[in-house]
């Protein structure tokens, strides 16, 4: 009997997701645990192992189709023993039709829809609609911008004609034509239609025609102001500050760095770790939490959940975005290790590579703007954490110690928390449990 391959739903929100590539063809022999396909989601593109042993019968849904739906049926495994041909007849009769690009409104569907091979033929040059504008998928689009890349002449193997990511690997590798100033491109071009919602045309009419760029939403950004506007909306914060003084640990930063171990690489000794300030952030957060347990809480209509580990999130910034991979048990960590693991994940989370339970979830948050010299600031919770620390720079000022003034590198620690959850007292005490590890930072070694 014919194995159904469908869409995976690859976290607990996923509803659906962009199939982006195919790894295998069909005819080719597969094994449980063989990577088959990588599926693009709001925050990242990871890749889809096979369950089941066979051959692949039909390829049901062409890489490069965006928006398919969870359960969607996207190719038929034929079992060992089994007639190939009859387990792809069988797969074709049951495949839903791929979306088109731009249906026009007045032709409805048809009664039966034919096999999805012939559903629509795949041009040899990118498919175009609304004048210049190139069809082409969110990943491929963000690799061709990444490498300077025209996509008016890279050639589309997905759905239509679109472009997906293997195209934009192979015009590179071929040293495809770069992209025309901007200012050009814009003269050339002209700008795609803005799909309008409610209260969009009273913005429109303040800018000229002409004088603004359209950039439409994308799956992450959809996804950050859903979730941030319904945190605001819903979660009733307020906000906590401490100065802490961090001269103690910025030179046991230096001690511990200028004392790590190293390894021999083709580039030479290099250390095996390299601490930074946000590290050590990471840690007294951890350990505050674990000392104020009751703050080591979510909230829930029905009950609070007290974690029994501290489990931080930690804000990266990635193009045109921004995601929270969570180093988890940061209590039980050492430094050490605490940087490797935030190393990987903030590369990782660059790359669009992370995994669902890296980044979903979690107790608090650090969101650290240190690094580009704002001094204070505040964040936006985001459930199912009940706080969130917001980190500024450390700032030389005059700083009184045993009633002579002198100077001292200042950071202030904004934080957010969560009402229904952490009272005002509450958060005043891991509010002080941080700043009381920030500013003897040994206590984090022991």
């Amino acid at each position: 009997m014919p194995i159904n391959i469908t869409m995976p739903a690859l976290s607990p929100t996923m509803e659906e997701g962009n199939l982006a590539k195919w790894l295998v063809k069909e005819g080719d022999q597969i094994k449980s645990g063989d990577v088959i396909a990588e599926i693009e989601t709001d925050k990242a593109t990871m890749e889809v192992e096979a369950v089941d042993e066979g051959t692949i019968a039909k390829i049901l849904v062409p890489a490069g189709t965006e928006g398919v739906k969870v359960n969607t049926l996207i190719a038929v495994l034929a079992a060992e023993g089994e007639d190939v041909q009859a387990a792809a007849a069988g797969g074709a009769a049951s495949a839903p039709a791929p979306k088109a690009e731009a249906a026009p409104a007045a032709q409805p569907a048809p009664v039966a829809a034919a096999p999805v091979a012939a559903a629509a033929p795949v041009a040899a040059a990118p498919a175009k609609s609304d004048g210049n504008r190139v069809f082409a998928s969110p990943l491929a689009r963000r690799l061709a911008k990444e490498a300077g890349l025209d996509l008016s002449v890279v050639s589309g193997t997905g759905p239509h004609g679109r472009v997906v990511k293997s195209d934009i690997e192979k015009t590179i590798a071929s040293g495809g034509a770069k992209a025309a100033p901007a200012a050009a491109a814009s003269a050339a071009t002209p700008a795609p239609a803005l799909a309008k919602g409610a209260g969009d045309d009273a913005v429109l009419k303040l800018f000229e025609q002409g004088s603004y760029e359209v950039l439409p939403h994308d799956g992450m950004r959809k996804t950050i102001a859903s979730r941030l506007l319904e945190s605001h909306q819903t979660v009733p914060s307020y906000f906590v500050s401490m100065d802490c003084e961090i001269d103690a640990l910025l030179k046991l930063r230096a001690d511990i760095n200028k004392s790590a171990p190293t390894v021999k690489t083709e580039k030479g000794e290099v250390p095996t770790f390299k601490l930074s300030v946000n590290d050590f952030i990471i840690k007294a957060m951890a350990l505050a939490l674990r000392d104020v347990p009751a703050a080591n809480a979510s909230w829930t209509s029905t009950a609070r959940l007290l974690h029994k580990h501290s489990d931080v999130g930690v804000a990266v910034a990635i193009p045109d975005g921004l995601i929270t991979p969570i180093i988890r048990k940061a209590e039980q960590k050492t430094l050490s290790v605490i940087s490797n693991e935030m190393k990987d994940l903030a590369k990782r989370a660059r790359d669009k590579k992370l995994k669902p339970d890296e980044y979903q979830g979690g107790t608090t948050a650090v969101s650290n703007l240190g690094m580009f010299g704002v001094s204070n600031f505040t964040s936006i919770i985001n459930p199912p954490h009940a706080s969130i620390v917001s980190i500024g720079a450390g700032i030389e000022k005059p700083v009184v110690k045993n009633g002579e003034i002198k100077i001292g590198t200042v950071m202030t620690a904004t934080f957010a928390f969560d009402h229904r959850v952490i009272d005002g007292a509450l958060g005043a005490e891991l509010a002080s449990a941080f700043k009381r590890y920030i500013e003897s930072p040994m206590g984090m070694l022991v």
